[in-house]
């Protein structure tokens, strides 16, 4: 299985140490899942977005109160 060797520093270390022990992980399973867990996040939050930026128009027309107001590109 691929590898990572990652250098820390002694303080990043012992902060990593700490949150590991704090869910009961190792330092090796808590620094893989942690990367796992962002590339989920960064994934949702991508897809999150496409969706909204899809259906904006739609949410905009079913909820006018909540629509932001036109700039229209006037001054004020």
């Amino acid at each position: 299985m691929p590898a990572l060797n990652i250098e820390f520093t002694e303080e990043e270390l012992a902060a990593i140490r700490e949150a590991a022990a704090a869910d009961g992980k190792s330092i090796k399973a808590y620094v893989h899942d942690l990367s796992v867990r962002e590339q989920q996040r960064r994934r949702f939050v991508e897809r999150a977005a496409k969706f909204w930026n899809e259906h904006m128009a739609e949410f905009d027309a079913a909820f006018p109160e909540e629509a932001p107001p036109s700039t229209g590109g006037a001054a004020a």
